[in-house]
């Protein structure tokens, strides 16, 4: 099997209600794909029928067994062009229940299907949550999995398909409020190192606005193919090897992850209500909450500790000036990169003592990573230090290949409660792995903190969309419409406080930046620091009304009660079944 593909997304606006339109307009559009030598090409969710259905009684005329007759019709085409097509459409079963499903075509016929598993607001109206989870499908032009637009907002899903050896996901959408190519899309395939193709509808049904913006997403995630605004096939030719590699900013993420340290990602601390659950038998509740300013600094450091300190005592001043309560710096802050073994500290010691008495000098919360010595072992390492002087320290579990050349993983994740925030911490390439983020949301953190030295690539810009979408979603240019340390934040339902590193001799890049709890929340609420030294800072809000159940998103965790972990024992088995 070579591992070159030639592959198209299809972007289409289907009719409500008129299948036989919707029908011949896909055909006729998957017929130029395939004729132009596209052998994988993927169309819309509900492309056959629409979306914006009112109840079960309205799209029942519409729904039909797989295989039907609609298959039946792509079927034919994918005979005669030996190609794959997957098709969105809705489903009855032999028990008279209708799911979204998409369906995987090949020239014999039906391959597989996927029912949604995370129903959207509208999907209940009408459809069950799907029933067939996480499968990889073995095919001449590779393994393809299927997921359907609301089910790629959980990190779970698609790093389960990954896990099974999947090269391409195929995802299609109805996709809505915000400008596409959506960050989501893109952090999926780069997390996971694996293509995804998006077919995503456009136009306006029923009052809702689709967004377009139908793609080939890399596994770095650039963009090969993109479609903005209107009917139209994109193409991309794709080789599988880069997916197969399963590198993440160069590191060889799936032989670095820790199963042993996810068991609570087979748990959902959200599915009662949080404000009972986390204060149950009066074991560790939740700090009540408030607004306060969170700031990350960026910067430098040299292997020269005591000039790094002198440096994070005038950038805690400068954040102490903007009413920050807690300040992040950057990964190995203290000890500096270059020598991490030489110039390692233990905890306490000379190191934390000067930062508690920062802590204590400026009445704020410090975060900072140092290599620590304990013994004949060194750890990369981050303390938090409260103005009180306790210190919590956390030691990195995900190592790169450099460190282990000199450090020794950490295998306890640290949560600390403070007045503002029940509070996390991560350390740079930790955050590369979104089990790592989803166990601290699970333990009901508010607030992720990073210190950072990630190199390379995590952010791209948009050069605008023509799709018109209601204020105050916006449409222009954005140089940073895909952060993969905002969608962390969003995905986890948490602020995430990212302290990068910024050399541009040694690549890192700095983008240091504290985002908000909710990625579709325009304008955002974030606040970076691009390039160069500099602090950033923003008010966060972990108070809630005195009401019986939680309404702020930082303490409801919508994103965190959806998920469906009876489906994701393989995410703790030590070993990925086809990888």
């Amino acid at each position: 099997m070579s591992s070159k593909v030639k592959v198209a997304t299809v972007q289409f606006e289907p009719t409500l209600g008129e299948k036989e339109r919707n029908v011949a307009g896909l055909l006729e559009l998957c017929e130029q794909a395939a004729s132009s030598g596209a052998k994988l090409i993927v169309t819309p969710e509900m492309g056959t029928t629409g979306y914006c259905w009112y109840d079960r009684a309205e799209v029942a005329p519409f729904v039909e067994k797989v295989p039907g007759s609609t298959t039946h019709r792509f079927a034919a085409l994918a005979k005669r062009h030996g190609c794959f097509i997957v098709i969105g459409m809705p489903e009855v079963d032999d028990d008279d229940i209708y799911f979204n499903s998409a369906v995987l075509i090949g020239p014999d016929g039906v391959i597989g299907r996927h029912r949604k598993t995370h129903p959207y607001i509208s999907e209940p109206k009408w459809a069950a949550a799907g029933d067939l989870h996480n499968q990889v499908f073995e095919t001449p032009i590779g393994r393809i999995a299927l997921l359907i637009c609301m089910d790629i907002h959980f990190v779970e899903t698609a790093r389960l398909m990954a896990l099974g050896g999947a090269d391409i996901i195929c995802h299609i959408s109805n996709w809505l409020a915000e400008r596409t190519p959506a960050p989501y899309w893109i952090s999926r395939a780069f997390e996971n190192s694996c293509y995804v193709i998006e077919s995503n509808r456009w136009g306006l049904e029923r009052t809702v606005q689709f967004s377009g913006g139908s793609c080939v997403i890399a596994p770095d995630g650039t963009l090969p193919a993109v479609i903005d605004k209107g009917d139209g096939v994109a193409f991309a030719d794709i080789d599988l090897a880069p997916a197969r590699a399963r590198r993440v900013l160069g590191e060889p993420v799936f032989a670095q992850r820790r199963p042993e340290l996810y068991p609570e990602l087979l748990t959902n601390t959200y599915s009662w209500n949080p404000r009972d659950f986390f204060g149950l038998y009066g074991h560790e509740p939740w700090p009540v909450g408030k607004r306060s300013r969170v700031s990350v600094a960026q910067f430098a450091p040299t292997s020269d500790v005591a000039a790094n300190l002198e440096r994070i005592a005038g950038l805690a001043a400068a954040a102490k000036g903007e009413g920050a309560e807690l300040v992040v710096f950057p990964e190995l802050a203290a000890t500096g990169l270059t020598d991490p073994a030489g110039t390692a500290e233990p905890i306490p010691g000379r190191i934390t003592a000067r930062l508690a008495e920062l802590a204590a000098g400026q009445g704020m919360t410090v975060v900072c990573g140092l290599a620590e010595r304990d013994g004949n072992t060194i750890y990369n390492s981050a303390v938090l230090v409260t103005p009180d002087g306790k210190i919590t320290t956390y030691r990195k579990t995900h190592l790169t290949m450099a460190e282990r050349g000199w450090a020794t993983a950490g295998d306890e994740w640290a949560v600390v409660d403070t007045p503002m925030a029940r509070i996390g911490i991560l350390i740079g390439h930790d955050a590369a792995f979104p089990e790592a983020g989803r166990v601290l949301a699970l333990r009901g953190c508010d607030l992720i903190v990073c210190p950072s030295a990630v190199k390379g690539t995590f952010s791209a810009a948009h050069a605008g969309t023509e799709v018109m979408q209601p204020s105050p979603i916006p449409t222009g240019a954005d140089a940073h419409h895909w952060h993969h340390f905002r969608v962390r934040g969003g995905e986890n339902n948490a602020y995430f406080a990212f302290a990068n590193v910024c050399d541009a001799a040694n690549e890192d890049r700095g983008l240091s930046g504290v985002f908000g709890p909710d990625t579709f929340a325009f304008p955002r609420r974030e606040a970076m620091v691009e390039r160069g030294e500099g602090i950033a800072t923003l008010e966060i809000d972990t108070s809630n009304p005195d009401s019986v159940y939680p309404t702020n998103v930082v303490r409801r965790k919508d994103l965190v009660c959806m998920r469906m972990p009876h489906s994701y024992r393989a995410l703790v088995q030590s070993k990925a079944s086809n990888f």
